[in-house]
């Protein structure tokens, strides 16, 4: 399955149209990679599955959700997301984009 070239890429800001959140990308899948009983019971929308996917830290949550691309936008307001495991992905937020912490080795 190839999908298309993703929209967004990680340390982005989104907000998603349909629940009107804001988060910050922390992966990106080309293609659907979850399970059939995810997809059947959460993907309400049916969304593509041969497009992009998006693991997502939501703004003041403690959880992360899993997206399609067709349902996030830009978040341009470039303001923090606050979340509790966010320190772990990311440094610093620079010109409204988070920067991935270097790996140690």
């Amino acid at each position: 399955m190839k999908g298309k070239v993703a929209k967004f890429q990680v340390g982005e800001l989104i907000h998603h149209r349909r629940f009107n959140y804001r988060g910050v990308v922390i992966d990106v899948d080309a293609g659907f990679s979850g399970t059939e009983e995810w997809y059947n019971t959460m993907a309400h929308t049916n969304p593509p599955k041969d497009e992009p996917w998006y693991h997502v830290l939501v703004h003041k949550a403690e959880h992360t959700t899993y997206v399609a691309e067709r349902n996030l936008e830009s978040d341009l307001t470039g303001k923090p997301v606050f979340h509790p495991v966010l320190d772990h992905f990311f440094g610093e937020i620079r010109d409204g984009v988070y920067v991935r912490r270097q790996a140690i080795h």
